[in-house]
């Protein structure tokens, strides 16, 4: 079971952001396409996860799990690429919202 697909938004934006050489991350992202991109590497992380450690039944304790995957993405991206904070808590947030609309639409909780 696949949160996102290979050819969803979210993996093109991930593959676009990963794609993009370094010297040209700066603020040129918009919070969409590095919310895209950590809502697509935190999904893959929480399958990785749940296949290693089975299913989390509550959705609450998901979520956390999914929020604390897109955390530790946006703040390597944030440390390696150059965002100020106010573009981070940005990102966080965006992905959040996709993450979680994703996690509802399954009709697993």
């Amino acid at each position: 079971m696949g949160w996102f697909d290979d050819d969803s938004q979210e993996a093109m934006h991930y593959q676009d952001f990963q794609n993009t050489p370094q010297h040209l991350h700066e603020a040129k992202f918009s919070h969409e396409l590095i919310g895209g991109a950590a809502a697509f590497e935190a999904m893959k992380a929480y399958e990785d996860h749940e296949a290693r450690n089975g299913q989390i039944e509550n959705h609450a304790r998901a979520k956390e799990v999914v929020a604390g995957l897109i955390g530790a993405f946006v703040d390597r991206e944030v440390e390696t690429k150059g965002l100020d904070f106010v573009d981070r808590e940005k990102v966080k947030h965006h992905a959040q919202r996709r993450a979680e609309r994703q996690m509802e639409q399954s009709g697993r909780w």
